[in-house]
């Protein structure tokens, strides 16, 4: 199976997801608006999202997966069994003391970490401290799952793990479907909303579990022993776990601010669920993919293997994510306005959600690059330097946020995302550049400026259609006859932006065929190809 189809398995399956999570949040945005409820459950939410983060997919999806693969190798399937087990035993383990004593700790977590803003209204801090205790134990699932996640990607069983995920909204809106049915007030409809969490967790759970057993993987439980290769995966994932999670780190750390403003909260989050689309699709599918492929490879003394993988995964997200930044730069206040403005979302919230998801779009590629970077260090065991990196990016992000928000409100804390994130991808491609990491490839670079030009041509086809369009897009106007012209404007945008990209020479039927074929690998003393030629 070629690069790019193991790309679009993950990414199908996220897209799933994210179509699933578009339905949740516009049922969540009628809901529940950018009103008090609409806070606690989003911000309790992100607590255990951002442990998630932590300890389950920086760590797993880094430092787990690299080892897990070594051992297939040197042992068999029987000794990564065993290494499995090992781990499995100590992070059950650690999760299960982690539970327990944040769900003690609480109300203190919420008062004096994650919320303080919150504490000026005592209901919505009860809320948000109930939420938060009944979610938690979704953190525990999630982690044990993303261990499993790296084991059927090892094993090049990507879809059970992609697929998963869709559960966690397929309930959620089955919960707001019931909760507007039965006529249940906001609250009511945050106790829900959290039970639906928790019950998520253990669904996700079981959809992976059952298919490591069928990838013929039984995992037992093995009394919790710090043996060497437990003891070595927790040197590399702490540093994995931190560098994975920058991103739910900068978004705490930016929730802890946006706490001060009512209704900050929920407008980020409305605006990251749109940009998550294309990052996850794109980006999420990049990194779960590549990872294990460039271990492979270098693990096989490949070097021409690794930089092709590498710079075709550089070309793919930028020929896809590229658009998708212009899109969401130039018509995000429609695509806000459709999507969530009914019920409780008002139009003075579509304006504000608006400006933040055009920021975002100036950060998405830099999202997605870092996804495409950080397995050039992870695939040879170096979880430090992007480390690093990332706390480099976190006091961008604080200092950069604490300056804007006080002016700007949600949108200077959006600004400081972005600013972060580029910082982070700069420092990561400069490393690779400079240590011989990265082969220089004149094809690419020279579809890059094309591409970037070809992107700019449709944003300014889509500024003047909008215009034109102001009444079909308007809040005026029905909602059937929005959605035709927000599509019809998506469309015409794909064919603008494909059109240009295929006669400025960004793209070329070669490229894509080239990217859809497995070819055989060049032997590791072969010179690396200097003039693009390599491909996958």
């Amino acid at each position: 199976m070629s690069l790019v189809r193991k790309f679009a398995t993950v990414g199908g399956a996220t897209l799933g997801s994210r179509v699933f999570g578009f339905v949740r949040e516009t049922f969540m945005a009628a809901a529940l608006g950018t009103g008090p409820v609409a806070d606690a459950f989003n911000t309790a939410f992100r607590l255990p999202n951002t442990f998630r983060r932590l300890f389950a997919e920086g760590a797993f999806n880094s430092a787990f997966v690299p080892l897990f693969a070594r051992e297939i190798e040197a042992r068999g399937m029987e000794g990564a069994r065993t290494f499995a087990e090992e781990v499995f035993g100590v992070l059950f383990t650690v999760l299960l003391l982690l539970t327990i004593a944040m769900e003690l700790a609480m109300p203190f977590i919420v008062g004096e970490l994650i919320a303080p803003g919150f504490a000026d209204d005592p209901e919505k801090f009860a809320s948000t401290v109930t939420f938060a205790t009944i979610m938690f134990p979704y953190l525990a699932c999630m982690s044990l799952g993303a261990m499993m996640a790296g084991m059927l990607n090892s094993l090049h069983r990507y879809f059970a793990a992609a697929i998963a995920p869709v559960f966690l909204n397929v309930i959620l809106i089955a919960v707001l479907a019931y909760a507007w049915y039965d006529g249940h007030d906001a609250v009511a409809v945050g106790y829900g909303l959290s039970w639906g969490v928790m019950a998520a967790g253990l669904v996700q759970l079981a959809i992976v579990w059952l298919a490591v057993r069928n990838a013929g993987m039984r995992i037992g439980f093995r009394r919790p022993r710090l043996t060497a290769n437990v003891r070595r995966l927790l040197v590399l994932a702490l540093p994995a776990a931190i560098t994975g999670g920058i991103t739910q780190i900068n978004l705490l750390i930016n929730t802890n601010i946006a706490s001060a403003k009512a209704g900050a909260v929920s407008s980020l989050v409305y605006a990251d669920r749109i940009y998550q689309l294309p990052l996850g699709v794109v980006g999420i599918a990049v990194a779960t993919v590549l990872l294990p492929e460039l271990a492979r490879a270098l693990r096989a003394g490949n070097l021409n293997e690794a930089s092709s993988l590498q710079n075709r995964s550089v070309e793919f997200t930028l020929f896809l994510t590229l658009p998708a930044a212009a899109a969401l730069l130039v018509m995000s206040e429609p695509i806000v306005r459709l999507l969530f403005e009914r019920g409780k979302f008002s139009p003075e919230s579509t304006v504000i959600v608006g400006q933040i998801l055009a920021i975002y779009g100036l950060g998405l590629p830099a999202f997605v690059l870092i996804k495409a970077f950080i397995p050039g260090f992870f695939a040879r065991e170096d979880t430090r330097t992007p480390m690093i990196f990332a706390a480099v990016s976190v006091v961008v992000n604080v200092s950069f946020a604490l300056t804007l928000f006080p002016m700007l409100g949600a949108s200077g804390i959006a600004i400081a995302e972005i600013v972060a994130g580029w910082a982070n991808a700069i420092l990561l491609f400069s490393t690779l550049v400079w240590r011989g990491h990265w082969g220089r490839d004149i094809a690419l670079l020279s579809r890059i400026p094309r591409l970037v030009a070809a992107a700019a041509i449709m944003a300014v086809a889509l500024y003047y259609a909008i215009e034109w369009l102001a009444f079909p897009l308007s809040s005026a106007a029905p909602l059937a006859t929005r959605a035709a012209t927000v599509c019809g404007l998506v469309l015409a945008a794909m064919a603008i932006y494909f059109a240009c990209a295929f006669a400025l020479g960004g793209a070329s039927l070669g490229m894509i065929r080239r990217s859809l074929k497995r070819k055989a690998a060049r032997p590791a003393t072969e010179p690396a190809a200097r003039d693009g030629s390599e491909t996958p």
